[in-house]
């Protein structure tokens, strides 16, 4: 069932690329009219739609911010969906399309923005906080041992009164 609606998805798919590019044939005739140019033509369709998926997931929805075109619900995801799709349909590659909505919207449209000289801080700042975290944490780590160092009784007035205290 699953695969007679691909096909038939294909063959429509297909024949809407061939009348947009003016070649419609007739029915039967060349590949898409056969029972493999109908198997290549479900092949296509279903690396489009990886490609499709692939790339929704790598984009950011512009009005939720935090989710991907894929997993948003916004009208605007919807017309970047759209988009995309157009964008496959007429054979541009991932970088093309990708390069296209940068163009209009800016890095932020990409879920993993470059790292360039205005996006190096949200690239290296997590790593510089933890560095400067762990830093804090050494430092109260020695502060203890030395303060716990003072403490302890060391020569042995120290340690007689101390057992003076304890009985």
């Amino acid at each position: 069932m699953i695969a007679a609606l691909l096909a038939c998805a294909a063959l429509a798919w297909s024949a809407g690329i061939a009348v947009a590019q003016g070649q419609a044939q007739p029915a039967g005739a060349g590949p898409a009219g056969s029972a493999s140019g109908a198997v290549r033509s479900a092949d296509a369709t279903a690396l489009h739609s990886e490609r499709f998926n692939r790339l929704a997931e790598e984009l950011r929805c512009l009005v939720c911010q935090n989710q991907t075109l894929a997993d948003s619900n916004a009208g605007l995801a919807g017309d970047l969906r759209k988009e995309v799709e157009a964008q496959i349909a007429q054979g541009k590659s991932d970088d093309q399309i990708k390069a296209y909505l940068v163009e209009r919207y800016g890095d932020f449209v990409l879920y993993r923005p470059p790292v360039q000289g205005n996006t190096v801080l949200l690239w290296l700042g997590p790593f510089a906080l933890l560095a400067v975290g762990a830093a804090a944490w050494l430092v109260v780590q020695r502060r203890g041992r030395e303060r716990r160092a003072e403490l302890v009784p060391t020569g042995d007035d120290d340690r007689e009164r101390a057992r003076r205290m304890l009985d």
